[in-house]
């Protein structure tokens, strides 16, 4: 856990004046594997990730923060990667979601709107013998399991 906090110290400070890009997290792996995922509102590029995995590789060498041999992953979160931060939400709004809550239910929606509650998603709703009708729907963060951005191709 100390790797990781000072990892985040590190990213930290280097996207420090782009207000624009944001840490997601970082995770050390089995085998010494870190991984640190950024992302920006607009995206982020590769010469941003380039340029963190110098930072943060440049200084964990210098202090000796990792011992063992280790293998550096600096990306954006995947396609499949569970949205995590209130930031990731509001970057997502107008997509379509699949969100899992704490009872079970997965509940796919268009998102509307990010607050410091919850989110508010437009579903499809088809009850028996009638016509699909859309509602809105309010989610609380503390029901929330997990969130996808659910990937058309149509």
């Amino acid at each position: 856990m100390q790797v990781e906090n000072r990892v985040k110290e590190l990213v930290e400070e280097k996207i420090s004046d782009r207000p624009e890009l944001f840490l997601v997290e970082v995770k050390m792996l089995p085998g010494n594997k870190l991984i640190i995922h950024v992302d920006g509102d607009q995206g982020i590029s590769i010469q941003d990730c380039a340029a963190i995995s110098r930072h943060v590789g440049f200084h964990l060498e210098e202090e000796n923060t990792i011992e063992k041999a280790y293998n550096l992953e600096v990306s954006s979160p995947g396609v499949g990667e569970p949205l995590k931060l209130k930031r990731q939400y509001e970057k997502n709004i107008g997509r379509e979601l699949s969100v899992k809550l704490s009872g079970g239910d997965i509940t796919e929606g268009k998102l509307l709107e990010v607050n410091e509650q919850g989110i508010t998603i437009e579903a499809k709703v088809k009850e028996k013998g009638k016509k699909a009708q859309l509602v809105e729907t309010s989610l609380d963060f503390n029901n929330i399991i997990e969130t996808k951005v659910l990937i058309s191709f149509k």
